[in-house]
């Protein structure tokens, strides 16, 4: 039998440390409920921590990365738009033109054909001019290549070749001042705009191309960002409903600790018995 002595409860002492743990037990598990984390700071887990930390880093750089490709791919829709314009007005022109080539035609059809020719080629350069977005023309004369970011380290990019669709570039073969007056020149003008709406059809094949290549990456991205999360809520999340079953079990037994401890605290009362 242990002695009975008013100086050292033993028993009052155990049961505090009991309560204690009970205590401390229960406000990690509350923590977890109102956080919905099983890891919500390094003291939790460090090394699990640190590797969900490295992961939302990540996660927040794919988030870049998809801004990236989202601004290209606005800038290729644009250039796009404005060169199936180009490619319209062009097939106008070459009607223009071969209407022209008529040698049976009057001077003043053929020049009035020749005003509509000259006003179509006057809309193909503000047509060009006026396709950017958030300052990128692909399709310009002098136009540079777009490289948005393709993943999160900034390693790898993916490259939208310009498309010069401007009347004093490669694809078009006409020149700012394209006129006909007679019926030879309209023939060798027709002949022309016939192999710019090839060129033109051309690149715009090779941007419809890179547009198709950056949304491919853009959905790989979107669902490799959707995995990272995943992999992170495995990490770091709390199982609510374990935790709720848990919440209760430590009440109740925080509840009997506190019952435990007023029992202990009332044993050195016995000891007045012992000298009635």
């Amino acid at each position: 039998m242990s002695n009975v002595s008013i100086n050292t409860n033993v028993g009052a002492m155990v049961a505090l440390q009991n309560l204690n743990k009970t205590n401390s037990d229960l406000q990690t598990t509350q923590n977890r409920i109102n956080t919905g984390l099983r890891v919500a700071s390094a003291k939790d887990n460090g090394a699990i921590y640190a590797i969900a930390t490295k992961q939302r880093s990540d996660v927040a750089s794919l988030g870049a990365v998809t801004d990236s490709l989202d601004r290209a791919k606005s800038a290729v829709d644009v250039a796009l738009s404005a060169g199936e314009s180009v490619s319209d007005m062009l097939i106008q022109m070459k009607e223009k033109a071969l209407a022209a080539s008529d040698t049976t035609l009057s001077t003043i059809s053929r020049n009035a054909l020749n005003e509509d020719f000259k006003a179509l080629r006057d809309q193909i350069s503000k047509t060009v001019s006026n396709a950017t977005f958030n300052g990128v023309n692909l399709i310009k004369s002098g136009a540079a290549n777009i490289a948005p970011l393709a993943n999160s380290d900034a390693s790898s990019s993916l490259t939208v070749a310009a498309q010069d669709l401007s009347l004093t570039g490669s694809n078009i073969t006409l020149s700012v001042g394209s006129v006909f007056t007679s019926a030879a020149q309209a023939k060798t003008i027709a002949d022309a705009v016939a192999v710019s709406i090839e060129n033109v059809s051309a690149a715009l094949g090779r941007l419809g191309t890179s547009a198709k290549s950056l949304e491919a990456h853009t959905v790989f991205i979107g669902k490799l960002s959707d995995s990272l999360e995943a992999g992170i809520g495995n990490l770091v999340d709390a199982d609510l409903a374990k935790e709720s079953a848990k919440l209760q079990a430590l009440q109740t037994k925080q509840q009997l600790g506190v019952q435990a401890l007023s029992i202990a605290n009332q044993a050195p009362g016995i000891v007045t018995s012992l000298f009635q």
